[in-house]
Order: structure tokens, then C-alpha cells, then sequence
């Protein structure tokens, strides 16, 4: 799979969120190339695809927000997750995974069934 490829919609809150809750804190550069490192470097997450995913998380209540220096020592912002988006994140995980059940029996090779 040489080339990268876009985040399927409403995969990204999720990715965030569970990010956040395995590695912590984190800012929106750190939190966009972890992401891509985790997918083996499949997805391709930019500035336009990252913050405003951040800044809807942050206003829905599931992160909140920090100023604080990067580890290369420059003022950046570090998100963490609240109380609200660990509740979201079972949520949405629960959801994922019933989605997924559902279109893996969709996918089954009809000799299969």
C-alpha cells in the first residue's frame, strides 16, 4: 500500500480520542503523526484535517486544552482527555465495533454463509 490515503469520515474523533487515552497528553502535531505511525503510515493527517477535528472534540466537551512547551521547546497546545470523552470513547468504540460485525458479514464469501 505505497500511497497514503484520506481518514474514512467519523474515524477521526475516535482515533484522537483513543490516542489521548493511551499516550496522554499530547499536542496536535505529536497527536497527527502518532496517528499516522499507528496505522503504519497508511493515513496521511494534516494541519486541515487535524485541529479542526480538535477544536470540535474541544467544544463538544470529550478534550480539553493546555499551552505548554513542545518537547523541541516551542509554545504549542496539548490536548487531554476529559471525564466526557472517556464515556465517548466506549461509546464510540462499542459503536465501531457493531458497525464493522455488521459489514464483515456483508464481506463474507457467500460459500461461507
Amino acid at each position: 500500500m505505497g500511497d497514503k490515503t484520506d481518514v474514512w469520515q467519523g474515524t477521526l474523533a475516535l482515533m484522537v480520542l483513543r490516542t489521548l487515552e493511551t499516550m496522554g497528553p499530547q499536542h496536535g502535531y505529536g497527536l497527527a503523526r502518532r496517528i499516522e505511525q499507528t496505522s503504519g503510515d497508511v493515513l496521511a493527517l494534516n494541519y486541515g484535517t487535524i485541529y479542526p477535528s480538535l477544536l470540535k472534540l474541544e467544544q463538544e466537551g470529550y478534550i480539553r486544552s493546555q499551552w505548554g512547551n513542545s518537547e523541541n521547546n516551542r509554545r504549542a497546545k496539548f490536548y487531554e482527555l476529559t471525564k466526557a470523552g472517556q464515556r465517548q470513547l466506549r461509546k464510540a468504540t462499542q459503536e465501531w465495533n457493531q458497525t464493522t460485525e455488521i459489514l464483515a458479514r456483508f464481506l463474507e464469501d457467500a460459500s461461507e454463509v
